[in-house]
């Protein structure tokens, strides 16, 4: 399985996927510049190339992740164009790194019609996509619930694909503490099972194009997005166990982004979730 972590970017995009590297990471996630800024950035061609080359020739997979800023379902103007501009930049480097994608969340409205909210995502996809001719697609995230319940079920996620004029440049990033948190991974023991038949019923699988697997920091359906190393919080190693045994997630980037360990590394928790992932095959 290709399993690694976020890392940063400050030595720039080839040392970060260098770094993946020495954790015997088969993927890896960054943000494509300052997270908490729009600005556009000017990013170096040749590193980014670089970056793209070392991570074909070693097999490895990457997400761009955008800036927290970021929101699809913002109404104000600024903040709205200022949107846009950042994910093109966005899926600029990250189609100049050779990366899957960028995730970019859901999307909150505080306005009192929720519908005019998902119309703000629709269109806003719809200026960002509607002349890009890149690989890199735009890679929705489900969210926790906290502040608003918008994002939260597989039904919204693949309307807002299908109505769009642009999907094929639209896929999905499945955040396992989110989905917890929100109630989508029920927390009976047949959870997994219950919410993977109704991701490939709707044909979620289908678009899944990368996973953020993070344990949580508190009980399913509380709506927190307080993320907990694998196996220290309320989802579990039993409900990991199952959740990684799952065919259809069997080739796509999982990247951790959970408190970093107190040696720095996420070396141990990458091979706890392999070893995790291979029970199943064992016996």
């Amino acid at each position: 399985m290709k399993i690694g972590c976020h890392i940063s970017i400050r030595k720039g995009y080839e040392e970060a996927a260098k770094t993946a590297i020495k954790l015997q990471a088969g993927a890896f996630q960054y943000f494509s510049k300052n997270p908490r800024s729009l600005i556009i950035k000017r990013w170096n061609a040749k590193d980014a190339e670089a970056c793209f080359s070392l991570c074909r020739e070693q097999g490895v997979l990457s997400i761009a992740h955008s800036p927290y800023p970021t929101n699809l379902a913002s109404e104000d103007s600024e903040l709205r164009h200022a949107t846009v501009m950042s994910l093109r930049n966005d899926l600029e480097i990250a189609e100049a790194c050779g990366s899957v994608g960028v995730v970019v969340h859901f999307g909150k409205y505080k306005g009192g019609d929720t519908l005019q909210g998902y119309k703000n995502i629709i269109q806003c996809l719809h200026e960002v996509l509607s002349d890009w001719q890149g690989q890199a697609k735009l890679l929705i995230e489900n969210q926790a619930g906290e502040g608003t319940r918008m994002g939260t079920s597989l039904e919204e996620l693949m309307q807002i694909r299908n109505l769009s004029d642009c999907r094929e440049h639209i896929g999905f990033c499945f955040d396992t503490c989110h989905a917890y948190a929100s109630g989508l991974w029920p927390s009976h023991p047949n959870g997994w099972g219950e919410l993977a038949a109704k991701a490939s019923s709707l044909g979620y699988f289908d678009h899944l194009k990368a996973i953020h697997i993070n344990d949580s920091l508190y009980p399913g359906g509380m709506g927190k997005d307080r993320h907990e190393n694998i196996g220290k919080g309320y989802i579990g190693e039993l409900r990991f166990r199952e959740f990684l045994q799952s065919p259809s997630l069997r080739a796509l980037p999982l990247v951790l982004e959970t408190p970093t360990p107190a040696n720095g590394s996420h070396a141990s928790e990458i091979e706890f979730i392999l070893e995790l992932s291979r029970i199943k095959d064992v016996q």
